[in-house]
């Protein structure tokens, strides 16, 4: 089987009776045992990595040596001490050093890497951060102003992109970009302090100050149909049962590190694709599935991983309106006359694409020792296609014109043809959830490497929506959505979780985003803390009961709102 693994059929057969299990000779330890010879202070390097972090501090912090080894370790125990403490400080103290970094959740990879940026205590310089708020519940985002604030008060410059309301109001001064996105933004609407955005007139402070806001449903619907997982036990799980609600946008919530990821993604996903399609990746630990799974036919993870690692794959491929935009333009008359089919419009085949770049518009030069250098291609001049081809229009724009457009302008330009272009309608049919979803701003031939991870999670999103009523009923499983998303885009985002549950599917969603969770029919949340002190179930049922829930960390930041 391993020599015919080129084959999907193959991998497929051997994941049924292959699976991990800890090392009999190390025990898990992944040192040789001589390694473990050696201590300080009565403890070998093995039992210290299987520490949490902030019992693993209290070791370095207690830590006596005789005079000799105290001169030789000064240098490293400062460090060591300074490293373990940010990681404290960032709230990741849970964690054992010695957990495999493809177990942790996105919040807690997020604050890792930023513990390793403080951990180099620099003065005097600029910390450029780009949303350090994704994957933490609003008492985690606390401490990471907090930290924030420790940077700039050392003298360093501390720019932040951020949505994030509690860092906005934390902010000694801030700038917001508008009016809205892609062509109708790039405006700076506003720049000054938290207090003075609030009389300002931008998106951002309508929203902080309640002007706009995202409603509340009068109605939630009812428990009908449910999935029951039984004795989840998997990482710092309790052996917990929990029921995930059907026909509904259910939320998983709690603090960073509470079991969520674990509880949803390497549980549940797998063993109901164990279920419904006979294979999956080795479930967590649980004691099986209950409950009307007859009710689903299939299960879905809309995660962050990118949508193509081609960089000529992009939006409008994915959700399979290119096809009709080679169809558009094949049908015009030029076209006709010198026979060009709809693969001539294609930068995937040979035809009308450009030869020298293959239809990527750069060209990779490989520098041997340094890094390889993408420069425009000479002969397309960055346009992707042959210059006859370009010769054929529609509605005055070439294709590369057409795909430098933004999802909300091309709506636009293919609405007004609509009526007499069958080709038109359905563009319009399979762009409008793009720009329902909050990417009208997205252009139509952007390469998907380019595309943030909280963007390809929407794209995906959207091309379900295309589907319509037509896909068999689904559970989807979204891996904290509002990523990257401004208060105007969760509401569109809301929008389109309600049109998938009205076409017969099922929501479930992993947030921290106080917005999604009061606008949720059901909460299931986890704690009360990370790491060993989580994985119970501390609250299950309406966003109204959470409110007089005790000992949730989540209800007591609704109640603050």
């Amino acid at each position: 089987m391993e020599e015919k693994s080129y084959k999907i059929q193959y991998r497929v057969l051997a994941s049924r009776y292959r699976g991990k299990t800890t090392c009999p000779d190390c025990g898990g330890g992944r040192l040789r045992p001589e390694a473990g010879y050696v201590k300080v202070a009565g403890t070998a390097i093995t039992e210290l990595v299987h520490l949490p972090i902030d019992r693993c501090l209290d070791f370095f912090e207690q830590l006596s040596l005789d005079e000799h080894d105290a001169r030789i370790a000064d240098r490293l125990l400062k460090e060591v001490r300074n490293r373990l403490r940010y990681l404290v400080d960032v709230g990741v103290g849970y964690l054992t050093l010695d957990r495999r970094s493809n177990t942790l959740s996105g919040g807690e990879t997020q604050r890792i890497d930023l513990a390793t940026s403080l951990g180099s205590s620099l003065v005097g310089s600029m910390y450029i951060l780009d949303e350090p708020s994704i994957g933490l519940h609003p008492r985690d985002t606390q401490r990471l102003i907090g930290v924030l604030e420790r940077l700039r008060d050392l003298g360093n410059t501390v720019v932040v992109v951020e949505h994030e309301e509690e860092i906005m109001r934390a902010a000694d001064h801030i700038i917001d970009m508008g009016p809205k996105a892609g062509s109708h933004g790039g405006e700076v609407v506003f720049t000054g302090t938290h207090a003075e955005l609030m009389e300002a007139d931008s998106l951002t402070a309508k929203y902080l100050t309640g002007r706009l806001e995202i409603p509340v449903p009068k109605q939630r619907r009812k428990v009908k149909d449910r999935i029951v997982l039984k004795g989840a036990r998997e990482h710092n799980l309790k052996g917990i049962d929990v029921a995930f609600p059907l026909n509904m946008l259910t939320v998983v919530s709690g603090v960073s590190g509470s079991g969520k990821t674990t509880l949803v993604k390497r549980i549940l996903y797998p063993a109901l694709r164990r279920e419904l399609e006979g294979f999956s990746e080795r479930p967590g630990e649980h004691g099986g599935l209950e409950g009307d799974l007859k009710r689903i036919a299939a299960v879905e993870l809309v995660d962050q991983n990118p949508i193509g690692r081609s960089s000529r794959s992009n939006p409008v491929t994915y959700v399979k309106a290119y096809d009709d935009i080679r169809q558009l333009y094949s049908d015009q008359e030029l076209a006709k006359v010198r026979g060009y089919k709809p693969s001539y419009f294609s930068f995937n085949v040979d035809g009308g694409r450009c030869e020298v770049c293959q239809g990527e518009g750069q060209v990779h030069i490989e520098m041997q020792f340094m890094a390889d250098i993408s420069l425009r291609c000479d002969a397309c001049h960055g346009r992707r296609f042959k210059e006859e081809i370009l010769d054929v229009k529609f509605a005055g724009l070439d294709i590369a014109e057409l795909l430098d457009l933004t999802v909300d302008d091309a709506l636009e330009l293919f609405r007004q043809h609509a009526d007499d272009q069958t080709a038109c309608r359905r563009i319009v049919q399979k762009l409008e959830p793009l720009s329902n979803t909050g990417l009208g701003y997205v252009k139509l031939g952007q390469s998907s490497s380019t595309l943030s991870g909280g963007e390809a999670q929407r794209i995906k999103l959207s091309s379900f929506l295309t589907k319509g009523q037509d896909e068999k009923p689904t559970l989807f499983i979204f891996d904290e959505p509002t990523t990257g998303l401004h208060f105007h885009d969760i509401a569109k985002l809301l929008t389109s979780f309600d049109m998938l549950i009205a076409n017969g599917h099922s929501v479930l969603v992993i947030e921290h985003n106080t917005e999604v969770i009061r606008r949720a029919d059901h909460i299931i949340d986890l704690g009360p803390e990370g790491g060993d002190g989580g994985g119970s179930v501390v609250y299950e049922g309406t966003p109204e009961g959470l409110l007089a829930a005790s000992g949730s960390f989540t209800g007591e930041y609704l109640r603050s709102l």
